[in-house]
């Protein structure tokens, strides 16, 4: 299956920046047994086809997006109930004019059949109310899916909520270095670089929540306005 724009954009390439402290394990601690122990598996036939440092960097995509939508995005947004898109259209949301917030829930009724609650009910139960807009908006996502402009909004969230999940990863692998250059292989300039990039990937979750919230208001803020075009 070929890779998608969205799945090499945002997923491939935060797990390719976030891996150089793994292969400078790698190379400075392990790489002479890595391949005596690639040659042996080499000599099976299950293993002929199959390219070790494609399966780590797959293995590592898909950590990565774990730890991003389970760690990073639940404690910002409780998955979806908090987020832009989601806030965007309350009744008690300040971001979109009153009549853009009505033109969005009458397309919403019109198109999709969904009533979202009004501004009594949701004020008795805004939970309901923000259940009510996920699904109406999984609906609007679907319904923009070929929209050139939004793909590359969500590209854009996407790239940067991986890039915060692999850095997690790349400063706790970045402090293994620490200890193993250190103490086990000593090892003057392994160490110092995973000095540098211990403290260089400790950046972007610094400002995670920052960063988050930016590029997710943006893209919700492209996704309604692309929506009422539709």
């Amino acid at each position: 299956m070929k890779p998608t724009e969205y799945y090499i954009k945002a997923r491939l390439f935060p797990t390719i920046i976030c891996a150089i402290p793994i292969l400078t394990l790698y190379y400075f601690g392990f790489s002479e047994k890595v391949i005596d122990f690639i040659a042996f598996l080499k000599g099976y036939k299950w293993v002929s086809d199959i390219t070790i440092s494609v399966a780590i960097i797959y293995l590592m995509t898909q950590i990565n997006r774990f730890v991003s939508k389970e760690l990073f995005q639940k404690i910002f947004f409780k998955d979806e109930i908090n987020m832009p898109t989601t806030n965007f259209i309350l009744h008690s949301g300040t971001f979109f004019a009153e009549s853009i917030k009505r033109n969005i829930r009458e397309k919403i009724k019109e198109k999709f059949d969904i009533q979202l609650l009004t501004k009594s009910e949701e004020d008795e139960n805004e939970l309901e109310a923000r259940k009510t807009i996920i699904g109406a908006v999984a609906q609007i996502r679907n319904a923009t899916r070929d929209n050139n402009l939004l793909l590359q909004h969500n590209i854009e969230y996407g790239f940067t909520r991986n890039l915060i999940g692999g850095c997690s990863i790349a400063v706790f692998i970045s402090l293994l270095n620490l200890y193993f250059f250190n103490s086990v292989i000593p090892n003057a300039l392994a160490f110092n670089i995973s000095i540098g990039f211990g403290i260089l990937y400790s950046l972007p979750i610094l400002f995670s929540k920052y960063l988050v919230n930016r590029y997710g208001r943006y893209y919700a803020k492209v996704l309604f306005e692309q929506f009422l075009k539709v």
